[in-house]
C-alpha cells in the first residue's frame, strides 16, 4: 500500500493564495447578483490541479467568504454544490481530452454549471424550510432569473479566465509536482 503523498509548503501556500483570490473575487463582485468568478476558478483549478486540490480551495473559499458574507443553511447548499460542480468537471476534463476544440464545450458546461448551482442550492435548502416538491418547484423556478445571471457571468469569465489561468496555473502545477 502506498503512502500518500504530504503537502509541500510551496504546495499549501498556493492552495492558500488560491482561495484568498477566489474569496476576494466573490467579495469583489457581491454587489452583482449571483455573479463571481468562483466557479470558473474552481472549474480551472479542477482542470490544472486536479480533484482534491479544487475541492480543498473551494471549501476554504465557501467557508472564509461566508464568514464575511454571512452563514447559514446555505453555507451546507454551497459546499455540495461546489463538490459536484468539481466532480463534474474532473469527469469532463477526463471524457473530453481527445476532442478537437474543447472550449466550446467547457463554455457550455460553465454555462450550465450556474443552473445546476442554483438547483442543487434549492434542493438541499428546501428541507430546511420545510418545502414540499410543488413549493420547490416554485421557488427554484422563482431563482431561475439569478442562476441565469451565473451561468452568463461564468461563461463570460470563462472566456476571460481561461487563456491566462490555465498556462499560469499548469506552471505552477508543474512547481508542485517537483516540490513534492
Amino acid at each position: 500500500m502506498n503512502k500518500p503523498k504530504a503537502f509541500s509548503v510551496y504546495h499549501m501556500t498556493v492552495l492558500a493564495l488560491m482561495i484568498a483570490v477566489t474569496q476576494t473575487s466573490r467579495l469583489l463582485f457581491s454587489f452583482i447578483p449571483n455573479v463571481q468568478p468562483l466557479t470558473v476558478i474552481l472549474i480551472l483549478l479542477t482542470i490544472s490541479f486536479g480533484t482534491v486540490d479544487a475541492l480543498i480551495v473551494g471549501l476554504g473559499s465557501i467557508f472564509l467568504s461566508n464568514l464575511t458574507l454571512g452563514m447559514g443553511p446555505w453555507t451546507l447548499a454551497q459546499i455540495l454544490s461546489f463538490s459536484v460542480i468539481i466532480l463534474l468537471s474532473k469527469l469532463l476534463a477526463l471524457s473530453i481530452n481527445k476532442v478537437r476544440r474543447p472550449m466550446f464545450i467547457w463554455l457550455i458546461f460553465s454555462g450550465a454549471t450556474g443552473i445546476l448551482y442554483g438547483m442543487i442550492i434549492s434542493i438541499v435548502q428546501a428541507p430546511f424550510y420545510g418545502m414540499t416538491i410543488p413549493s420547490l418547484l416554485g421557488y427554484w423556478l422563482a431563482g431561475l432569473w439569478f442562476d441565469m445571471y451565473h451561468a452568463v457571468g461564468n461563461i463570460v469569465f470563462f472566456l476571460l479566465l481561461y487563456p491566462t489561468l490555465v498556462p499560469l496555473l499548469n506552471k505552477i502545477n508543474k512547481k508542485i509536482i517537483k516540490s513534492q
